[in-house]
């Protein structure tokens, strides 16, 4: 029996419905309103802070969609405060999944900008202002795509569970506060981390999903004098004892490590290198990362250096008091990104030894403000989801896992055994990257596939 060609083409027509991504235009309209409502809202620490007004914004659209006033809470801390907001789900053995971003920025002064940073502009494809890129756009789309889902008519199976902090680009005071109240939960996704890379022509190259990252440490060197008239100068002098310890440590190198994130970085993101002799470098790392010639292009490249291993880099220095006296103190700063599995004090006695100057002190000056955490384990519904998630959204774009060097909210639900993955669908060409610079910006086509891929990857891990 023959098809009809009309059916043939009802069938044709299907295929291609298919094959492209379904368009969510409310959802996508309410992320680029509730975005530009964030930008506009000036969420930095200190005097002014208005991260509270913005959480708010962000409680009145949940509300609005069906979430009740008791389950979406607003908890201040300080100047600022963070959110939790929870979608129960219907089964109540199940760990939650948490969704977990920040809604602080870094400081932005208006008069070094083209544009007020706080004044969200829409232009040439773009959406500028201070928090586009980090990360009020992807806190929009989470936001917007969860309300569109309970639209849907769709039911959690296991609770999911909106966090934003507000300090994860200072103290981290609030994630703390929220990982220990969810301490008990079964995964967390960061849509803080990760995310896809354009070339300069706009055509996407890969995409990175995040599952470890360095710690962030810093070290105070100390060395104190009697001191004295510049005129009897002694054997012993705070700057030059300090500046000897500082030479010894600017030089050191330390070990190159490896883990299955960073090694299955190394072998797949090589393809997309384009200067020949590094990806060379980053296939010879991934196969023995003790290769001397490999390890030192990847050391000489900025981009490659902070993924070798651990880096420390005296970052300031401070000594004397007067023109025409001998120096009573000398201090410094070395700020470290430790690779995962070792601890701070571990590094710490590491540099003493390599600065081998005894009259230096050495203390940890971070403080409470970050910790070491393990790596995520590389689950198989993680990786599943997030394949299928962009594929979707993004079809064809190869998926490349990684270690972030820099710090993020995810070290602290690590730190407490609940594994946390970078996964922002945001995808952003190199030379627009000014996340903490001058004149943020991200492209407005980043809406339509953001709110796709979070439909997908939200749904089928709280099923």
């Amino acid at each position: 029996m023959h098809r009809s060609i009309a059916a043939l083409l009802a069938l044709s027509l299907a295929a291609s419905a298919a094959a492209k991504p379904a368009s969510h235009a409310a959802a996508e309209a309410q992320a680029l309103e509730l975005s530009q409502q964030l930008i506009a809202i000036r969420s930095v620490r200190g005097e002014g802070n208005r991260t509270g007004d913005a959480l708010r914004v962000v409680k009145g659209a949940l509300v609005a969609a069906g979430w009740t006033d008791n389950l979406v809470e607003i908890v201040p801390v300080d100047d600022t405060a963070f959110l939790i907001a929870t979608w129960p789900g219907t089964d109540p053995k199940l760990k939650p999944l948490v969704i977990s971003g920040h809604m602080d920025v870094v400081e932005a002064k208006p008069t070094d900008w083209q544009r007020d940073p706080f004044t969200p502009v829409v232009a040439n494809g773009y959406l500028y202002g201070r928090g586009a890129s980090d990360m009020k756009l992807s806190a929009a789309l989470a936001v917007s795509t969860l309300i569109e889902l309970r639209k849907q008519g769709y039911r959690p199976k296991r609770s999911i569970v909106l966090v934003f902090s507000g300090d994860e680009e200072t103290t981290m005071k609030t994630t703390r506060a929220l990982a220990e109240r969810l301490a008990g939960a079964g995964l967390v996704l960061n849509i803080d981390g990760g995310g896809g890379t354009l070339a300069e022509n706009g055509k996407p190259l890969f995409f990175t999903w995040d599952g470890a990252e360095k710690t962030y440490m810093d070290y105070r060197l100390e060395v104190t004098n009697p001191g004295g008239h510049s005129s009897a100068p002694r054997a012993e002098n705070a700057i030059v004892q300090l500046a000897t310890a500082l030479e010894r440590i600017g030089a050191y190198r330390f070990k190159p490590e490896i883990n299955p994130l960073t090694k299955a970085y190394f072998e797949k993101a090589a393809q997309f290198e384009t200067d020949a002799a590094i990806a060379a470098a980053m296939r010879a790392f991934a196969a023995n990362p003790n290769d001397p010639a490999a390890l030192a292009t990847l050391r000489a490249s900025p981009s490659y250096v902070g993924k070798t291993g651990t880096t420390c880099v005296v970052t300031l220095v401070n000594g004397g008091h007067a023109e025409n006296a001998l120096p009573q103190r000398a201090t410094a700063n070395i700020n470290c990104r430790i690779f995962p599995g070792h601890t701070r004090g571990e590094i710490m006695a590491e540099l003493e030894r390599v600065a081998s100057v005894p009259q230096v002190k050495f203390s940890d000056a971070t403080g409470g403000d970050s910790t070491e955490s393990p790596a995520s384990p590389v689950r198989d519904d993680l990786v599943a989801a997030v394949d299928k998630a962009l594929k979707a959204s993004w079809p064809g774009v190869p998926i490349i896992p990684t270690q972030a060097s820099g710090a993020s909210d995810s070290m602290w639900f690590r730190a407490k055994g609940v594994p946390s993955y970078g996964i922002a669908p945001i995808f952003i060409k190199d030379s627009d990257d000014f996340s903490h610079g001058l004149n943020e910006r991200v492209q407005l086509l980043n809406i339509a596939p953001g709110v796709t891929y979070y439909l997908s990857l939200f749904s089928d891990l709280s099923k």
